[in-house]
């Protein structure tokens, strides 16, 4: 039995049917949060067990984990969000959930593989080389560089202009938000519970996903279901900064084959979970507009978001070596499929 917390969402819920197509028997755990469902979602397949409730109640999670072989957890609340006034509701979904999970598993000496959907905003920004000093890690971008159009991080020894290289599993971990934070905790929280009990842990850090069943119309949704959301309402798609941040965007699909891969293999440790191929930002915009509607390229304003970060993309070949996952979805085939794709209310 195969357990899948927030099994009715975005990335969940294909979670499930990947699963399910292997003939495997799925559990699903999920609350049906409003910021995430204004409706019960029509994709959910009935070869599923279903238990709404929440996984921060101690009753539903000790049901939830009974009689189960494996955990792919993936509820959360996601995001960037909308101001500090998150900060707790973060905190309870992600960390404090992950936590009342852990706790349930543990009692039942649960040992078989947890799989826990990590991100790659715990890097922070990514890794970048100063042609005079080699690998650097710069400070958070300031809101006065930001606001003269200086969107580049440069070195923190010499100012100069830095060149950014994919990143590997073993960066430092540098969160710069409050989603990030609680990232990094419930990376710790799970490596805590596999160190007492024993069992295999696998944070997978997913990059820039996107594909269907994205909610629509949330700032708490990816850029690219923003974007999506701006153009089937006739409206250009809004780029932040100059658009040239650079981001790995993977498919939802490629998403589900990696917890596959991880609940299978039972390797520990942490994967990014990528295409391995970077795109900027405004690229992402512009597949997206041309698959919509032409007539709508993207908009760059200049715009920035605090707490966002410059350029974050991964080296996906541990995951290959390791967990045997390489993505295989076509980056243009996928954006004409979002274009077209039914965003979830």
């Amino acid at each position: 039995m195969f357990l899948v917390t927030g099994g009715a969402g975005f990335i969940g819920s294909h979670i499930v049917d990947a699963l399910l197509a292997g003939g495997h028997e799925v559990r699903v755990l999920d609350t049906f949060l409003d910021a995430a469902h204004r409706e019960r979602p029509d994709y959910l397949d009935p070869r599923a067990t279903y238990i709404e409730g929440d996984v921060r109640d101690p009753e539903v999670a000790a049901r939830a984990v009974q009689g189960v072989d494996a955990v792919s957890h993936q509820a959360a609340m996601v995001g960037l969000g909308v101001d500090l006034g998150d900060i707790a509701d973060y905190v309870s979904h992600n960390d404090f959930g992950t936590a009342v999970l852990l706790r349930a598993l543990a009692a039942r000496a649960f040992s078989g593989p947890l799989v826990l959907a990590s991100s790659m905003v715990v890097y922070g920004e990514g890794r970048y080389r100063c042609e005079e000093h080699g690998l650097v890690r710069p400070g958070p971008r300031t809101p006065e560089a930001l606001d003269g159009g200086h969107f580049e991080p440069p070195c923190p020894t010499c100012g100069r202009a830095l060149a950014p290289e994919s990143v590997p599993e073993d960066a430092p971990l540098d969160p710069r938000n409050v989603y990030a934070a609680t990232k990094v905790a419930q990376e710790h929280l799970c490596t805590a519970f596999a160190r007492e009990t024993g069992a295999t842990v696998t944070a997978l850090r997913y990059h820039n996903v996107y594909g269907p069943r994205m909610p629509r119309d949330t700032p708490y949704a990816g850029v690219a279901s923003i974007f999506r959301s701006s153009l089937a309402a006739g409206t250009a798609p809004r780029v932040f900064e100059d658009g040239a941040q650079r981001r790995d965007f993977v498919h939802v699909r490629d998403v589900a084959a990696a917890n596959v891969h991880a609940l299978q293999a039972g390797v520990p440790g942490a994967f990014n979970v990528a295409s391995g191929t970077p795109r900027t930002v405004g690229d992402m915009a512009a597949a997206l507009a041309r698959a919509v509607d032409p007539s709508l390229p993207p908009v760059v304003t200049g715009q920035w978001r605090a707490g966002d970060v410059r350029h974050v993309f991964a080296s996906p070949k541990r995951a290959a070596t390791q967990l045997g996952f390489r993505a295989g979805e076509d980056f243009e085939a996928g954006m004409r499929e979002f274009a077209e794709a039914k965003l979830r209310a």
